[in-house]
């Protein structure tokens, strides 16, 4: 299991340090009982309803394992685009409050789902011909929040992370070539818990060995100098009218 300290909402500061040094950082306090039954609600709806349409044999990320894919359309999903308790460590990371939403969604793995092989979630944009500089030389272009909807066990099909591996040139190994001390990177918290993640971090799901599915719901930031082409699924009017003035400066651009 991962050695890694979660850290609280309030502490910004140590969270912004924490996020930079590892390429993620896990915080608790990030959702009230009220917002986590909503957000668990949410989940199981959506679950129900992917799963009677797909089969796990079909599923879109391997046996058994899913994407939730864009849920900007669900309320559950929109009230975690606009977290008090998350937005100040975003704009402590990265110096402004001037990001913008990308959309909102996560994943899950049902029982039976096996490890999956660790990845990055965004490829090199530069593309510097002389080959000086890559996505990896620059600050974090793009987060990820991952909410766990599920205690994280490994047992459950737990993530796993290789902490500083968000500013490494070094090839991703294969599951093949993976050291057992990566595949043992298991980060378990309780359901609650964000994950503040800089997608270049190598990560990937391990092997759902329990009898319960293990989902996390997201939310996603471009950061201030960064965009990219296909932004998500449109986020309905109603549902941006009730957003706080911050959280509409943030969604501006997938609002219908």
């Amino acid at each position: 299991m991962l050695e890694v300290e979660i850290v609280h909402s309030a502490e910004i500061d140590k969270a912004a340090a924490q996020f930079h040094r590892d390429g993620f950082v896990p915080i608790r306090g990030a959702l009230t009982p009220e917002q986590l039954a909503f957000a668990q609600a949410g989940a199981a709806r959506v679950i129900r309803q992917q799963m009677e349409e797909t089969p796990l044999e079909k599923a879109n990320r391997g046996f058994a394992r899913y994407s939730f894919g864009q849920q900007c359309q669900h309320p559950e999903w929109t009230m975690l685009v606009d977290l008090p308790s998350i937005l100040p460590i975003l704009d402590k990371i990265w110096g402004s409050t001037d990001y913008i939403c990308s959309g909102a969604g996560g994943d899950y793995s049902v029982p039976g789902a096996q490890i999956q092989r660790l990845h990055s979630d965004i490829a090199d944009f530069f593309k510097d011909p002389l080959g000086q500089v890559t996505v990896r030389d620059v600050p974090a272009p793009f987060i990820v929040v991952n909410f766990l909807m599920v205690d994280f066990k490994e047992v459950n099909g737990a993530i796993r992370f290789v902490p500083g591996t968000h500013r490494s040139r070094h090839p991703i190994p294969t599951l093949e070539e993976e050291p057992e001390r990566m595949k043992k990177s298991i980060l378990c918290a309780p359901a609650g818990t964000a994950i503040i993640r800089d997608v270049r971090c190598w990560h990937g799901g391990t092997a759902n060995r329990s009898q319960e599915i293990r989902p996390m719901t997201s939310a996603g930031y471009y950061a201030p100098w960064f965009r990219q082409p296909g932004m998500g699924s449109p986020m309905p009017r109603d549902l941006y009218e009730k957003l706080s003035p911050r959280g509409q400066q943030l969604c501006r651009y997938i609002v219908l």
